[in-house]
């Protein structure tokens, strides 16, 4: 006769989950401040270098090379400000040298010439009828403006086309030519003295290579202004 043996196991209740306790307020302060620590931290450090250093360090070393560009090119006359050779003037005078047309609006949206504060072109293609009818409209006037200019002169085309920027401090040297006969009659001077002082006032290709001969209008000016009173 055999004996059977049941193996028994005691069999252990489960033990329920028991929720980890919550941590401190005071540890999870000090969590949160150390990972703000470093933000704030780098935070101030870029304030520093790019916000303070870095402009101080441009502005040193521009102010110390490139007094003038730096301050605006601003020309100046009897001590005051006359305006600057990068920002052209909206010039409306017979006796005067007149620069590129300008398209830009001031803040009502309202058309103004030369408003530096509102820079812009009028965004019209070459194929719109509105900018060809502009073109047309402004070559008319040219012409009456010009009415000593020898029959045939082909037309410079930055008289009758507005720039991107409508700003353009210069004209090239064909539209100030075009306007020799004009200036000169109204000064009561020569043809031959007029054509002189704006080749004088010729600025060349940059490094000889990039871009056009310009004249800057401000410049050309007043020096129109110093040759009369001279000879005044």
């Amino acid at each position: 006769m055999s004996n059977t043996f049941i193996e028994t196991r005691e069999q252990t209740p489960p033990v329920a989950d028991t929720p980890e306790p919550e941590p401190a307020p005071e540890n999870g302060r000090r969590a949160i401040l150390r990972q703000l620590r470093p933000a704030i931290l780098l935070t101030l450090l870029l304030t520093l270098i790019a916000g303070i250093l870095y402009p101080l360090a441009t502005t040193g070393v521009a102010q110390a090379l490139f007094p003038s560009q730096a301050n605006g090119s601003l020309v100046y006359q009897n001590g005051k400000v006359v305006g600057s050779r990068l920002i052209g003037q909206y010039w409306t005078q017979p006796q005067y040298f007149h620069g590129r047309p300008s398209a830009t609006l001031n803040l009502q949206g309202t058309p103004a010439p030369y408003q530096a504060n509102n820079s812009g072109g009028s965004n019209l293609g070459p194929t719109n009828s509105a900018l060809t009818q502009t073109v047309q409209q402004r070559i008319v006037a040219l012409k009456q403006e010009n009415p000593d200019v020898p029959a045939g002169t082909p037309i410079p085309v930055d008289l009758v086309t507005a720039s991107a920027s409508g700003l353009d401090p210069d004209i090239s040297v064909a539209a100030a030519y075009y306007q020799i006969p004009r200036v000169a009659k109204a000064r009561g001077m020569s043809q031959v003295a007029a054509r002189a002082l704006v080749d004088q006032h010729i600025t060349g290709r940059f490094l000889g290579l990039f871009g056009e001969p310009r004249v800057n209008v401000l410049d050309l000016n007043l020096a129109l202004d110093a040759a009369s009173v001279a000879q005044g």
